[in-house]
């Protein structure tokens, strides 16, 4: 059993910053060859400066939304480094919703972002996936030809109405996962998502800056009694990214300090 990934090239979306930057700086660490691809150029140069300088590093700036920028992003990382072995569809988009405004878009935007850009991206990399077993002569590559890892989150399970295109988009990025992971099996690629409860991200620092008791009641109600670390979540990444989760596919790995094994209404006592 082997957590390696060396010598392996890995796109990451949602680079730029936050637990996308983190998984694909981990990546770099680990000797893997990385594509940081984020829609903000400007995020992309002041953040992954470092990184870029790297020679196992290229950064790749583009709106993936639309198909022709998919392409590109596979295009450039074949060009970079002549194969892709992982992606982790890291970038998401979080959004509060009214749930009785028709004229709310968050939904439509939820979901292009948060699912339609991971299945459109995941189908163009399986396709090269594909092609790259049907010519090694490597026994090992074939046998695990490619790795995809999304992320989700425990939303998808949860019922909170302002977080209603965020809980949908998520919830229906699982049935994607599920549903890629038996496609693929037969080519050897696993697919597999990390559910996410409360991490230390950017976004997350600035709310419980804004309320110090929102971070609180999240520790509260997480059983390991703390929030968890972007890097932690890289960890995760890489497991599932690795041979050592060589029979796993199809499978959401909760990774929320137990907040789902409790009733919403009870916390625990310290």
């Amino acid at each position: 059993m082997s957590f390696s990934i060396t010598g392996k090239t890995a796109i990451v979306t949602g680079a730029a910053s936050g637990i996308g930057h983190s998984i694909a700086r981990r990546f770099l660490d680990q000797g893997a060859n990385v594509v940081l691809a984020d829609l903000s150029e400007k995020r992309l140069k002041a953040n992954c400066e470092e990184l870029a300088e790297r020679e196992n590093a290229r950064l790749f700036v583009g709106d993936l939304r639309e198909r022709l920028t998919v392409a590109n992003l596979l295009s450039a990382t074949i060009d970079a480094f002549d194969r892709v072995d992982i992606l982790v569809n890291a970038a998401r988009q979080f959004t509060v919703t009214d749930p009785l405004d028709p004229a709310d878009k968050t939904v439509d935007d939820a979901l292009s972002q948060n699912l339609m850009v991971a299945l459109r991206l995941s189908q163009a990399v399986a396709r090269r996936m594909i092609t790259q077993a049907e010519e090694d002569n490597d026994d090992e590559r074939r046998t695990h030809a490619g790795a995809i890892v999304n992320l989700s989150s425990i939303a998808a399970q949860r019922t909170q109405p302002e977080l209603l295109a965020y809980s949908i988009s998520t919830a229906a990025s699982e049935q994607m996962t599920r549903a890629l992971a038996v496609a693929l099996a037969p080519h050897h690629i696993r697919v597999n998502a990390i559910a996410l409860g409360s991490v230390m991200s950017a976004s997350l620092r600035d709310c419980i800056a804004d309320n110090p008791d929102y971070r609180d009641s999240i520790i509260d109600g997480t059983p390991l009694h703390r929030i968890a670390t972007a890097a932690e979540v890289a960890e995760a990444a890489q497991f599932l990214a690795s041979s050592a989760a060589g029979f796993v596919t199809g499978q959401i790995l909760s990774f929320d300090g137990g907040r789902g094994l409790l009733d919403a209404v009870q916390r625990p006592a310290h």
